[in-house]
């Protein structure tokens, strides 16, 4: 029996790569400079104009109004939620009628602007006054606050229907087959085969979403709505310091950046089976 007497000498290590300075490094590490630059000047003028008795007296509001801005999104976001699953069905309905209102429903509340579906309910509906008492619904829509709850879920049901059928719809139709094949019924198989998979993939568009409503929840300050924008524009009318304004984009941003932290964690945690 013939054996090796002498092993192959290893292979050389690969050379090393020198990274060459592009212009494109240099534009970017520019505009990060000027970037972290203007943030130390901006904390910097913020310390250098702190003003004691404004920030005792307006905190206070703005946390108030921090309060009426999340409990906004927070109720719209889960009545969308619900009111989503029956428009993503029928978007994917055979039944052309289903299908066509929940088109419809989803074309008309993704093509036009918040704004204007907020205007349309709190005065165009409060323009029916006579009959919104005769059915019992005034006093729903005389409050500025339900009646921005009622258009910011009709609009967030209508790119959450979009996000949940896009992620059911991305699922390999292997999988449903397989399902069958074990004897599953349709409800076992969404319930414990499609949704869970789908709500991986509408994750980060669900995070997008959510992050979209708490900073278009600013207009409902327009329809005499004291959220965090509302007590922002009222404290500007009382001191004329637009540091108001400045705070807060900090207080949004907070939110924000705090939302996505966590957003990428709960990923990171529901999809760690994915990665090796």
């Amino acid at each position: 029996m013939s054996h090796i007497a002498e092993l192959l000498p290893p292979a050389p290590p690969p050379p090393e790569v020198t990274r060459r300075i592009s212009p494109i490094n240099v534009v970017g590490s520019a505009m990060l400079g000027v970037w972290i630059i203007s943030g130390l000047a901006l904390v910097f003028w913020l310390f250098q104009n702190w003003d004691t008795d404004k920030i005792t007296y307006y905190a206070p509001k703005y946390f108030s109004g921090l309060g009426q801005t999340l409990k906004l999104v927070i109720v719209s976001i889960l009545l969308g939620a619900v009111l989503s699953i029956p428009i993503a069905f029928g978007r994917m309905s055979r039944n052309r009628l289903f299908s066509a209102i929940a088109y419809g429903y989803v074309y008309f509340f993704r093509g036009t602007p918040l704004i204007a579906q907020l205007f349309l309910i709190y005065y165009g509906l409060g323009s029916f006054r006579e009959g919104l008492e005769t059915v019992g619904l005034w006093t729903f829509f005389r409050d500025a606050w339900y009646c921005a709850v009622l258009a910011f879920t009709l609009n967030t049901a209508a790119y959450q229907a979009e996000i949940l059928r896009g992620a059911i719809e991305s699922i390999p139709r292997g999988q449903f087959e397989g399902a069958a094949s074990l004897g599953l019924k349709s409800i076992a198989t969404f319930r414990k085969i499609i949704m869970p998979q789908a709500m991986i993939v509408a994750l980060r568009p669900y995070g997008n979403e959510i992050i979209l409503m708490i900073k278009a929840s600013a207009i409902v300050s327009i329809v005499t709505v004291f959220d965090l924008m509302g007590e922002t524009r009222r404290a500007f009318s009382r001191t004329f310091d637009y540091q108001t304004y400045v705070w807060a984009a900090i207080f949004y941003l907070v939110i924000v950046e705090f939302l996505r932290n966590v957003l990428v964690h709960l990923e990171n945690r529901l999809t760690r089976h994915l990665k090796r």
